[in-house]
């Protein structure tokens, strides 16, 4: 936790108190069993190993991300695995933005980019959080890994 605290403790002055809004939001919505952790240098909410000891790609030292906050150089990322594997979880996020926020969704496969902090939909991103949990998000990531290896 302390690596938490000093990461939000060092993000930018500019974006600081809209970040941590954004980060208690995420951790106040967050469902039952997920853990926070630092992971990539990031703030991260993950499958601990003690519920899927197999790890990350079996890597059995790595807990299975579900989803990231990052303070990058010129906006404010959210990474969210679960988007990248559920399209009608994507396509809810997509119409529920452009109906909520003035700008145009800024978004990678799974990562929310969030340039201008007045337009950060806090609400939304609670119940984006919300939409998946613990024992969903492990099928999917399973569902998703076993595809690979076929």
């Amino acid at each position: 936790m302390e690596k938490i605290e000093n990461y939000l403790d060092n993000v930018d002055e500019k974006r600081r108190e809209s970040f941590r809004h954004l980060y208690n939001v995420i951790k106040n919505n967050m469902p039952i069993g997920f853990e926070e952790e630092f992971l990539y240098g990031m703030i991260s909410f993950v499958v601990p190993l003690k519920t899927y000891p197999k790890g990350y790609l079996d890597r059995k030292d790595e807990p299975i991300p579900f989803i990231s906050l990052a303070a990058q150089k010129n906006h404010i990322a959210l990474y969210h695995m679960g988007i990248m594997g559920q399209e009608s979880l994507l396509t809810w996020f997509q119409e529920e933005y452009s109906r909520q926020v003035p700008t145009k969704l800024n978004m990678g496969k799974s990562c929310i980019r969030m340039t201008n902090v007045k337009n950060i939909p806090y609400d939304l991103i609670g119940e984006l959080v919300t939409k998946i949990s613990l024992e969903e998000w492990i099928e999917s990531y399973e569902h998703y890994t076993d595809k690979k290896k076929r």
